[in-house]
């Protein structure tokens, strides 16, 4: 799981230029959140298209910790780029409110939360002509922990293929600060919540098991000589398993001979 981070920041960034200016857009747009996700996604895009090219919303809930808006603001200042602070608590509770559920779950309420935030990132990409920018690892999107049409929504993913414990080396190479890198992973939908306390896991032991799997393809049987447990192997595989959906697009029916996402993909059948 080693990377070579000067390498690893060329290809991102080279990957984020060429996406982003391919579709004839030259701006980008992303959900700025405190953390180190979105922190190095910021980084790297700034980098691959300018800082004056970049526009970051700060979404806070009422719950949202103190140091989720102001390590969003180190970012901004550090990188010098666009940024616009919109509390989105009103609108979360009113949309609870028409619902007419007083019970609502933490669950729920943080999936409102997280569509709220897409739905503003893509009305500020329309307007001013940007894509969305992903932030979710390679460890979030392979357990499945992200909302589906919420911060899982995005045009492009620099970090995808990077699991958690690449993404603090490469957040140190880049130099972002230290309070961001050094605090508790959290979604920050409520408060004291961490990804590792939802988890019932450390990344560092996901990111081994789910490296030596998935990457390295290795059977259960070597799994085990490697100390890991059953119990933990089949949670692990349980949440793997049971969230593909959401690592794909929605499945068409298939009448045609040439069903888009089927057998028609564009980027290697559009001349074809």
């Amino acid at each position: 799981m080693i990377l070579n981070y000067n390498h690893t920041e060329k290809i991102l960034t080279e990957f984020l230029k060429n996406e982003i200016f391919r579709t004839g857009i030259k701006k980008a747009v992303i959900g700025l959140s405190g953390g180190i996700d979105s922190a190095v996604s910021a980084y790297l895009t700034a980098r691959a298209i300018g800082s004056k090219n970049l526009t970051c919303l700060l979404m806070p809930y009422k719950t949202s910790s103190r140091e989720s808006v102001s390590d969003a603001m180190k970012v901004v200042r550090n990188l010098k780029v666009r940024h616009k602070l919109i509390e989105i608590t009103k609108t979360v509770n009113s949309f609870s409110g028409i619902i007419g559920d007083s019970n609502i779950s933490k669950i729920r309420l943080g999936n409102i939360m997280a569509r709220i935030r897409m739905i503003l990132l893509y009305d500020e990409s329309a307007k001013i002509n940007a894509l969305v920018i992903g932030t979710g690892n390679k460890t979030e999107i392979l357990l499945g922990y992200s909302t589906l049409f919420g911060d899982a929504a995005c045009a492009i993913n620099p970090i995808g293929d990077l699991y958690k414990t690449q993404i603090f080396g490469l957040a140190r190479h880049l130099g972002i600060p230290e309070s961001i890198i050094n605090k508790k992973p959290s979604a920050d939908l409520w408060t004291g919540q961490t990804d590792e306390g939802d988890f019932g896991f450390t990344y560092e032991k996901a990111d081994n098991y789910l490296f030596n799997k998935i990457d390295e393809r290795k059977s259960d049987a070597e799994l085990k000589k490697l100390g890991f447990d059953e119990k933990f192997m089949k949670k692990i595989n349980s949440m793997v398993i049971r969230n593909q959906f959401k690592r794909l697009p929605p499945l068409i029916a298939k009448i045609s001979n040439r069903t888009v996402n089927v057998d028609f993909r564009y980027n290697r059948d559009w001349n074809t």
